[in-house]
């Protein structure tokens, strides 16, 4: 028998073995063993460089890296430092706080991680944060060329006010840095500042907007108290509050003016002589800002209805309990909504319900306003469903199902009773909300 392995021949016999010897292949012999035709398939993988797997493997892997801030420039004094000195330094505080940020910048890019930072220097997660983030936004102030001497008033405690003006431009700042200094402003007031100057190009097409003056920040916060005057009851002592607090801030005088106007025209009509206990009644119209319940200090939590049953039968008083305020309802429902605490809404203790509409048809806006199609939420007061005031608005029943209607209106058909007095009326947050209606969108 015959046996070729790895061209060596091998004789085999039934009860003997030879050794093996190396087979001599005449070319001539077996050529046509030799030239036997091959089909193949070629493989791709079986090509591809066997050092390029571990490459791409490492590039995969790059990609999950943790987030390392972006390089921010070390102060001279700092660059030959080694970690341990970085460490003491900020261990230690040596320095001004935006001289020794960077290096909290520069031991996260070394792999180390805001707890462990916080471990070795005793700066926690959150101080991290501000100061990296006011260090750079400091720098963007040396970049547009603010005055050293506006600069040098944020050397000592300076971090917590450039913080809160992170999300305004790098001409805001500069408005912004200065306006903060000359009114000492704490952490809570710039914030309060930094987040009306981003608001003010959103409201455009807002009553007054146009009279403030956005470049400047006190015009931005004069607007921002001004418009949250007119979600007041008029006359009441947090509307008159926030008109005075929008005079001492404006700049312009055509703000100052504006602002005026309201004041004086509230004054009027406290001093006018009202018929049968009747005034003029307002029911705000307010856009609910994205994240606005998340940043208001009271809430109001209401039951949500959509037809006349369910508003008679949807739980008449919740309250909070405890020092979680934990929210306490009478008996079980399906739906709710939490609203801020507005002021037409807060001291809403028994008898409030929303109900929510597909659109702002059930409204008695005017006729010739073009408005959008878009869902909104009546607030109502169940525990005052007499049709009084003629310019009171009264939700009532329409059909399957609801509607709401002025008071004089409701009186001509000889209606007295409603299913409650309507308090608010909210619509859906949106980036561009600029149709804010006023006052005078109601018929």
């Amino acid at each position: 028998m015959l046996d070729v392995v790895g061209g060596t021949f091998c004789t085999m016999l039934s009860h003997s073995l030879s050794p093996c010897v190396p087979l001599n292949l005449s070319p001539s012999t077996h050529r046509r063993n030799i030239l036997k035709p091959i089909s193949a398939i070629i493989n791709p993988q079986s090509i591809i460089n066997p050092q390029s797997k571990p490459r791409q493997n490492q590039q995969n892997q790059q990609l999950y890296q943790p987030f390392r801030p972006p390089p921010t420039p070390l102060p001279p004094q700092y660059k030959t430092l080694d970690i341990p000195g970085r460490i003491d330094i900020l261990a230690n505080r040596l320095g001004l706080w935006y001289q020794y940020a960077p290096l909290i910048t520069s031991l996260l890019r070394e792999g180390f991680t805001p707890p462990t930072i916080e471990e070795l220097t005793g700066i926690s997660g959150v101080e991290q944060n501000r100061l990296i983030v006011a260090a750079q936004v400091r720098d963007s102030l040396v970049q547009s060329n603010a005055d050293p001497d506006l600069l040098d008033n944020f050397d000592t405690g300076g971090a917590e006010l450039l913080y809160e003006i992170r999300l305004l431009s790098a001409s805001q700042r500069v408005a912004a840095a200065r306006f903060i200094i000359e009114n000492r402003y704490d952490g809570m007031a710039t914030q309060e500042l930094a987040r009306a100057m981003k608001d003010f190009p959103s409201r455009r097409g807002e009553k007054g907007w146009e009279r403030f003056d956005y470049t400047l920040p006190g015009d931005c916060l004069s607007f921002m108290y001004y418009r949250q005057s007119r979600e007041h009851r008029n006359p009441s002592e947090l509307r008159t509050s926030a008109l005075e607090q929008a005079l001492r801030v404006a700049e312009t005088e055509e703000a100052k003016g504006a602002v005026l106007e309201e004041l004086e025209g509230k004054a009027g009509k406290e001093g006018e002589k009202v018929d049968d206990g009747e005034k003029t009644v307002r029911v705000p119209v307010v856009r609910l800002k994205i994240g606005e319940v998340a940043e208001a200090s009271s809430v109001v939590v209401l039951p949500v209805c959509k037809d006349e049953r369910e508003v008679m039968e949807a739980p008449f008083e919740c309250r909070s309990e405890g020092g979680f305020g934990v929210v306490v309802a009478e008996k079980g429902w399906e739906r709710w909504v939490v609203l801020p605490g507005w002021e037409p809404v807060l001291g809403l203790r028994k008898g409030g319900v929303v109900v929510s509409f597909k659109d702002a048809k059930v409204l008695p806006w005017n006729a010739n306003r073009t408005y959008k199609e878009e869902p909104i939420l009546v607030v109502a007061d169940r525990s005052r469903r007499e049709v009084g005031a003629d310019d009171g608005f009264y939700l009532v029943p329409h059909g399957d199902g609801l509607k709401v209607e002025r008071g004089n209106a409701l009186k001509e058909l000889g209606v007295n009773e409603g299913l409650g007095t309507v308090l608010l009326v909210v619509r859906p947050p949106r980036e561009d909300d600029d149709d804010q209606l006023s006052d005078d969108d109601w018929d």
